[in-house]
Formats: structure tokens, C-alpha cells, sequence
């Protein structure tokens, strides 16, 4: 990719962190970053929270210390924190039957699927068999009925593959029927609304002028994102492109009026390293902890490491899903910490959480890059943090 100019980087960052911002720097120079912004915290405190470039395609607007983002996937780890909340609560028992909470679930043998397998992927719901569309996938009481009544697609409990955009319905639906609130709203009043974190699932209209605009690069418009996505094996067309979605979709009022668990979120890199700063539990949250410390460790508890059945390809080993987020592993998806965690959106986001370093990271942009996961520009950062001298495991 050819040079750019750098724009101004804005916020703080401590001498020790230099590193990361000469990152950040780098990422707008070479890997085509048009706006983003990166947050460390470290034991809850942050040592480097960076912004820069532009809110919109036609570069008119600076990125600012409050610009929101669509994280797509990222947002999973909120979702997640929703579930282990209730869980911690004694509300929710992730080894119960799904159909304990949601009784319609039972259908299509699935009576004794549990809540665990709904969180680490491997229900066997990756996608539904029928066309879905992208009108039919903001209506939350079809989505849900549909994936109730669904066969799963391989014995559940046996592998993982990915559940880009049923996950968010999935753990979603055993949220609301717990609490009688949809998970945007449960998030708002239960965490970030008492905490001041900056982050919600969907956009409330108020906030719309705060809103970056997703930019997909120029080798990947739709047309072409459709093409290869009609290549991929009926399970990940089903879990990645049943409906097909990208940026044009994520610029819509539409979109971010919806309840999408699993991709709507929206927050600045602050709103994200806080969020995933809350899955480290009590001993590095700044005093803000929601969780015990038994229920962060189970957060990361692995649940079978394989070839992941929707996204094997994009990664050099088998991967392993914890109760909601992603191990490191081998990949070194999240740092050296092979226990360290985390979640990628479409495009490039990340939120990280290593609780043996006492360190979460969010970084967030618009410039949706084309790695399915491990982004070479969110790749970069965390290689940079950790060559602080951050110690992980």
C-alpha cells in the first residue's frame, strides 16, 4: 500500500508507551488508516488513549476524543459481559438447557442444548437455512422464532464455527427472557449507564452526528464482497452472508436503530478497553469491577480448541472459544498470553482484556481493512503495548 500523509494525532500517551503511538502513527502512513483511535488501560488506569484522522470518506470531518464507531463483532464481548452479569447473579446457568429460559428453543432436537455452547459457538446455529433478509434481520421477534425452530447445522457441543450475527440473537434472547429487557437496554441501565462507559448496542438517534461513517477499502466494494462470499461452504454462507451486510448497511439509520447484539455496537476506544477492562473482574477494573473473580475466570474458561468451522482458513492454527470471547492461543491474537481474550469486528476493531498483565485495550476506525481477523493494524498496536514491558502470562 502506497505512503500517506499522517494526519494529527491527538490525546495522551506516557513515555513508557511511545511504542504504541509510533504505531498508531504507522498505521495511518502504511496501512491505509483513514480514522481510529486506540485505548490501554493498565490496571484500570490509561496510559495511552490516541485518536486521529478523519470521521468521514471525504475527509470533512476530524476524528474528535468523542467520535462513535460501529465495532460490528466487537461488540460480542458486551453481549457476553451481559450474560456472565447474570450468571454471576445466580439468574442464568450457563450449563441449564436453553429451553429452560426459552421454552420454544426445544424445537428441531435441541431440548438439552446448553446456554454454554450458545456463548462459545458451537450450538450448530451459525446461520439460518432460509433466505434472511436485512429488513427481516431487524426484527427481532422473527429472527428469534426462526432460530428457534432451526435444526443445528452440525451436532452441537462437537466444534466451533462462528456465529457472526445469530450469536447476538442467541445469547440476547436467553438475556431477555431473563430479565424482560432486550440486551441494548440491559447493557445500558446494568453497566455503562451507571459506570460512564461509552458504548451502547445501537446508536441512539441523539448521537448520530457523533457517528463516523464505515468506509470499505476500495478492492472490496459490495459487489465483489458478494462474489466471494457465493465461494464459501453452506455453513459460512450462511453465518457470513445470509444476509450480507457491510458498510453502506452500517451508515443507515436503520442500522444502528436495530438490536444487533452481535454487530450494532457502538462506542469509542475508551467505551471498548473499558468494557473488556469489566472481564478482567475485580482485581484491575480501577475499582469498578461488576464480577466476581470466579465469574471473570470462567469468562476465559476454553471450551475445545479445532479448525473453526466458518473461519478456519483466516487463521494459522486451531482456535479456541472461551464462554463468549476468543482465546489467544497459538494465533497470538490477543498478545503473548495464550489465556489473554478478546474480540475482532469486521473490518478491524478489537477489544483485549489480559487479565494476568491487568490490561484491556480497545481500538476502533472506520477504514473497514480486508483480514477477516488479526488486522495487521490492530496487530501492530498490541505488538507495541506488549513491547513496553507489559508482563502477560
Amino acid at each position: 500500500m502506497a505512503e500517506q500523509a499522517v494526519p494529527h494525532i491527538d490525546g495522551r500517551c506516557d513515555a513508557r508507551f511511545e511504542g504504541v503511538r509510533a504505531a498508531f502513527t504507522e498505521n495511518f502512513r502504511v496501512r491505509g488508516e483513514l480514522g481510529a483511535a486506540v485505548t490501554v488501560l493498565l490496571d484500570g488506569e490509561p496510559v495511552v488513549d490516541l485518536w486521529g484522522g478523519w470521521a468521514d470518506a471525504a475527509r470533512t470531518r476530524p476524528w474528535e476524543r468523542d467520535t462513535l464507531v460501529n465495532v460490528w463483532s466487537t461488540t460480542k464481548g458486551a453481549t457476553a459481559l451481559c450474560a456472565h452479569l447474570l450468571a454471576d447473579r445466580g439468574l442464568l446457568d450457563l450449563d441449564a438447557p436453553v429451553a429452560a429460559y426459552w421454552p420454544e428453543f426445544a424445537a428441531a432436537g435441541k431440548a438439552d442444548l446448553p446456554v454454554r455452547h450458545l456463548l462459545s459457538h458451537r450450538a450448530g446455529l451459525a446461520g439460518l437455512r432460509e433466505p434472511h433478509t436485512l429488513a427481516q434481520l431487524y426484527d427481532w421477534e422473527l429472527t428469534t422464532a426462526r432460530l428457534a425452530a432451526t435444526a443445528p447445522w452440525w451436532e452441537p457441543g462437537t466444534r466451533s464455527g462462528y456465529h457472526a450475527l445469530t450469536y447476538g440473537f442467541l445469547v440476547g434472547e436467553v438475556i431477555r427472557r431473563i430479565t424482560g429487557q432486550l440486551p441494548s437496554a440491559f447493557l445500558r441501565e446494568e453497566v455503562c449507564g451507571p459506570l460512564g462507559i461509552d458504548f451502547s448496542i445501537g446508536l441512539p438517534e441523539k448521537e448520530a452526528g457523533r457517528a463516523a461513517e464505515l468506509v470499505h477499502p476500495p478492492a472490496a466494494p459490495g459487489s465483489a464482497q458478494a462474489a466471494a462470499a457465493s465461494q464459501l461452504p453452506p455453513v459460512a454462507l450462511a453465518a457470513l452472508a445470509n444476509p450480507l451486510t457491510g458498510a453502506a448497511d452500517a451508515n443507515t439509520p436503520a442500522w444502528r436503530a436495530a438490536e444487533l447484539p452481535a454487530a450494532g455496537g457502538h462506542g469509542t476506544a475508551r467505551g471498548v478497553a473499558a468494557l473488556y477492562g469489566l472481564l478482567i473482574g475485580p482485581d484491575h477494573a480501577d475499582g469498578r469491577s461488576l464480577l466476581s473473580a470466579p465469574a471473570a475466570e470462567r469468562v476465559r474458561e476454553g471450551q475445545g480448541g479445532c479448525r473453526d468451522l466458518v473461519l478456519g482458513a483466516a487463521f494459522e492454527h486451531d482456535t479456541e472459544v472461551g464462554l463468549g470471547l476468543w482465546l489467544s492461543g497459538a494465533n497470538g491474537s490477543y498478545g503473548p498470553n495464550p489465556r489473554a481474550f478478546g474480540h475482532d469486528g469486521f473490518g478491524g476493531s478489537c477489544g483485549l482484556a489480559d487479565p494476568e498483565a491487568g490490561l484491556s485495550i480497545g481500538y476502533v476506525m472506520n477504514h473497514m481493512g480486508g483480514h477477516i481477523a488479526n488486522d495487521p493494524r490492530k496487530m501492530a498496536l498490541i505488538e507495541a503495548v506488549y513491547a513496553a514491558g507489559v508482563a502477560s502470562a
